[in-house]
């Protein structure tokens, strides 16, 4: 296994955009595939997020393209339109130094610029089957001359419903060509779709990293998605916090709560896909130098992130894979140092908390947040301990002498020193205790009877049940909205699927059960969800059909 990006028969352009991106040296999948895909062969590579996947298949494409083409020689397909975000971005760091021409295409997106830049020509393109079939579809991209086509996290698109959308878009790409395959997992459906459409196919496995975790400290907290930063604040109140890394799903969603905590008191900053390298630079620095002590972000910008006095790791969205768990916790605990990792946990995410329980092989221990009375009680507790050492130090030569003067000025020395403590505290009024809704627990498992996600009828169902057209949903933890188009638009339950978690970036497994009628769908959501979903209405569309109306059922 080579040490070296230089010893990978790699053009210099790319070792040298990859050097100054911080890459000192291949992670293993980065060693065994690139060579593989610079000579051409197909590739499976069972292999989790946070082993550098990305850069082992982007390398070796922008090595082989050609310049000056104008149709798109290399296509990634992936299934949510944040990894499609991320994966483009990464190329473009990549080809810092050679200009490869990347875009990316996604549900939600206007169509219009897409259009004109594929007739002016992209050399890699990358985007999520729905998006990529309406572009076919409406005959704007020609992928008659892609030399190279990566399915990215296959199981998450298999798990989607994209299956059928995958080998509809491979059909349209020249039967010569390279493919490669990379999953978590290599279900028959995903081992069936390889025998289909790949040739004599290398596979490779990258063994998962098993956790060190002698010196971390792990527990979760079970709260709803909407009191998520609730219980962040009160955690934040009530441990001897020196530095939290929190990771987050979306780039939304790590600025948006960076602003959020510092508001509250709790200076954080941002690092995610959004920043330059100069601007990423300079926000490390400043955490590495205790300039502020909070940082928040998505996997992805985390990558390279070498810092060895993290006191405590948050997840405040778990991970979709456990490897990536794996990498988040292993930030805290370092050099023989001791760390917390702590998880919020929605009810919907129990299932996932529990596969990553087993790939562990350690059950995390769940605890209670601090009550209101919990976090007063600190307070005043801190306060005491910050007085006392004051007293000890006696090193208020200046305010002593204002006291006495206050004394000489009939004030009484109890209602001065209560003045004092007073003034101390008030900056505690800008952070009032959120307060927190009870956990409501759904045993939700899956579809029981009606349509699984793939559109088949689910068995021991026997007569469907009407589900009717009401907001009730049939599963407890879950919320019935209705989209405006049915049978007759022909809507697929994958569409659905595909539609809601690209757009709302939620995990494609958690939608419940669909049902679809007529005129309509109905469509089952985890609760804390439900908002997220509602608040992209206007951006849901699929086969070029746009805006479609999405509410709560009646």
């Amino acid at each position: 296994m080579t040490n070296d990006f230089a010893d990978l028969n790699l053009r210099p352009e790319l070792v040298q955009a990859v050097a100054e991106l911080g890459y000192t040296q291949p992670t293993p999948v980065q060693s065994r595939l690139i060579p593989l895909m610079l000579s051409g062969r197909d590739v499976i590579a069972q292999s989790q997020t946070g082993t550098g996947k990305t850069a082992a298949f982007g390398l070796p494409i922008l090595n082989t393209l050609i310049p000056g083409q104008r149709q798109v020689q290399a296509l990634v397909v992936t299934p949510t339109r944040e990894l499609a975000m991320q994966v483009s971005e990464a190329f473009l760091g990549y080809s810092s130094q050679s200009g490869a021409r990347v875009m990316a295409v996604y549900g939600g997106q206007p169509y219009g610029r897409p259009k004109q830049r594929l007739k002016s020509g992209v050399d890699i393109l990358v985007g999520t089957p729905g998006r990529l079939l309406d572009l076919i579809r409406q005959k704007v991209l020609d992928l008659s001359a892609v030399r190279t086509v990566v399915l990215d996290e296959a199981d998450e698109m298999l798990s989607m419903g994209f299956i059928e959308d995958i080998e509809t878009i491979l059909a349209e790409t020249p039967g010569k060509r390279q493919t490669a395959l990379f999953s978590a997992t290599l279900p028959k459906a995903i081992r069936k779709l390889a025998d289909q459409y790949m040739d004599a196919p290398e596979s490779i496995t990258i063994e998962q990293n098993q956790m060190t975790v002698e010196a971390i400290e792990q527990r979760y907290y079970l709260v709803n998605q909407k009191d998520k930063l609730a219980a962040l604040t009160r955690i934040f109140e009530f441990e001897e916090i020196t530095s939290a890394l929190i990771f987050t799903r979306t780039r939304a969603t790590s600025s948006e709560l960076a602003n959020k905590l510092t508001v509250r008191g709790f200076p954080a900053e941002a690092l995610n896909g959004d920043l330059t390298q100069d601007a990423r630079i300079r926000v490390l620095s400043r955490f590495r130098e205790n300039q502020m002590n909070v940082l928040v972000a998505t996997d992805v910008a985390a990558r390279g992130l070498d810092i060895d006095d993290i006191s405590h790791v948050f997840n405040f969205d778990l991970p979709t894979d456990s490897e990536a768990f794996v990498h988040r916790v292993g930030r805290t605990g370092r050099a023989g140092k001791s760390g917390i990792a702590i998880s919020l946990v929605t009810p919907s995410e129990r299932g996932r908390l529990k596969q990553i329980e087993t790939y562990t092989n350690q059950k995390l221990q769940r605890a209670m947040l601090p009550t209101e009375k919990d976090i007063l009680e600190y307070r005043e507790s801190q306060l005491i301990t910050k007085m006392k050492m004051w007293l000890d130090r006696d090193r208020a030569k200046r305010e002593q002498e204002i006291v006495e003067e206050l004394i000489t000025s009939g004030y009484d020395p109890v209602k001065i020193a209560a003045a004092a403590m007073k003034m101390a505290r008030s900056q505690e009024k800008q952070r009032p205790i959120a307060q927190i809704s009870e956990v409501t627990m759904s045993s939700r498992k899956g579809p029981k009877d009606g349509y699984r996600k793939n559109g088949s009828p689910s068995k021991g169902g026997g007569r469907k049940k009407d589900y009717g057209s009401g907001s009730d949903s049939h599963e407890s933890g879950m919320v019935r909205l209705s989209l405006g188009r049915g049978k007759k638009h022909g809507v697929r339950p994958n569409d659905i699927v595909g539609m809601i978690a690209s757009n709302a970036q939620i995990p494609g497994y958690t939608i419940g059960k669909i049902v679809i009628r007529d005129q309509h769908t109905l469509v089952d959501i985890p609760e804390e969800y439900v908002e997220t979903v509602l608040s992209k209405t206007g951006n849901y569309n699929f086969r070029d059909q746009r805006n479609i109306d999405l509410k709560r059922a009646n």
